[in-house]
């Protein structure tokens, strides 16, 4: 009887790695975006998004989520930042054509940053 305890033990605690595993790949924050801006080929009007991505980079692709719905999947590059920054920072650059882009989101709380690159701006 013991042996079966165990064995259903070791089974529920190798089923539980494996599920935290899995949830460790999807990483998301919410962002507050407070102005209008260009990321990719769409524009984001201003307001609250979670960002998605998959995997631990630096290559990897972002989803922006508004309202339970994807509006946007652009390339990006994880990065690490030196420091923790204090709240979230989001980088902008603005084009020839007066266009806002965005360049970065550093998030508060953590090391980590998406980086955005702009092409044919």
């Amino acid at each position: 009887m013991k042996q079966i305890r165990y064995a259903a033990l070791l089974s529920m605690l190798a089923l539980l790695c494996s599920v935290s595993a899995l949830a460790r790949d999807k990483n998301q924050h919410s962002v507050e975006i407070p102005d209008s801006v260009q990321v990719g080929g769409t524009q984001l009007q201003p307001g609250n998004y979670k960002v998605e991505w998959q995997g631990t980079g630096p290559e990897i692709q972002v989803n922006f989520v508004r309202d339970g719905k994807t509006v946007a999947t652009v390339p990006g590059t994880l990065k690490t930042n030196d420091a923790q920054v204090t709240q979230d920072d989001i980088v902008t650059d603005t084009t020839s054509a007066n266009t806002k882009t965005l360049k970065e989101i550093d998030f508060s709380r953590t090391k980590e940053a998406l980086v955005f690159e702009q092409s044919g701006m």
